[in-house]
């Protein structure tokens, strides 16, 4: 068989198709905060007892090291002993955060990264102004619009609905094993059964809304209650959840 030319008799150059992308991920993860530099039975006992407690939130879900109050903790047969122990747990860590140089090498070798959150420069040294001519005023930037999501149909098991950069609206109900994350508030016009993070940029004003509270779990910037802590007479009852100095309130209302 003959190669096909193209109109002008010449062999067409052949397609490159790229066999990948990157793509951005919305990626919610949980952080493991240690409060003691020496884990001991008692610790893992109270761990044990909160992954037994709250199977829904953990079991699975991507987990990040925090070492922001322990920063001596890092003899590197310490750090391993405690990352076994985790991994022997089944808990799923990818990430260490607010971590010395120390710790970072004592976690080399378990496929753990170094996460950072927020951006941290140096500070410029002051200069003297240089004189500069008058100019025109600027117009006044206009504040960036909120993309705000609307989903019409019920949200189903194992669906994750994402409102980066606004307020999430499900008109219907949220299936167990579901997830709804949002920058702004989410408003949930059915039964939230599945979880619901509102304020995931670190909003501290953000709210949720429903009208029948069945969740798994609730957070608003970070802060969350799962469904061992909801009082069992907010269920079923159309709620708000709020903050109020760092405590995440749980509210009925008609």
């Amino acid at each position: 068989m003959s190669d096909t030319l193209s109109p002008t008799g010449q062999k067409p150059a052949p397609v490159s198709v790229q066999p990948f992308q990157f793509r951005g991920l919305f990626l919610t993860a949980i952080a493991l905060r240690l409060e003691t530099d020496a884990p001991d039975d008692v610790f893992y006992a109270a761990l044990d007892a909160q992954l037994a407690k709250t199977p829904h939130l953990l079991a699975g879900a991507p987990m990040v090291l925090d070492f922001a109050q322990v920063p001596e903790f890092s003899k590197p047969a310490d750090v391993r002993d405690m990352i076994d122990n985790l991994f022997a747990r089944d808990l799923q860590i990818f990430g260490a955060q607010n971590a010395t140089e120390a710790q970072l090498n004592a976690v080399k070798g378990y496929g753990i990264i170094p996460i950072k959150v927020g951006r941290e420069t140096a500070m410029p040294e002051p200069k003297p102004p240089k004189p500069q001519k008058p100019q025109p005023a600027a117009k006044r930037a206009a504040p960036p619009v909120p993309r705000n999501k609307v989903v019409q149909t019920p949200v189903r098991s194992g669906q994750m609905i994402v409102a980066e950069h606004g307020d999430l609206t499900v008109v219907g109900s949220v299936a167990s094993g579901a997830e709804l994350v949002a920058a702004g508030n989410i408003h949930v016009y059915g039964t939230l059964r599945g979880r619901a993070m509102a304020g995931a940029h670190g909003d501290e004003s953000a709210r949720i809304f429903c009208r029948q509270l069945d969740a798994e779990l609730l957070a608003i910037a970070g802060l969350y209650k799962t469904s061992e802590t909801i009082p069992a007479e907010l269920r079923r009852k159309p709620v708000q959840v709020f903050l109020d100095d760092d405590k995440l309130c749980v509210e009925a209302f008609e």
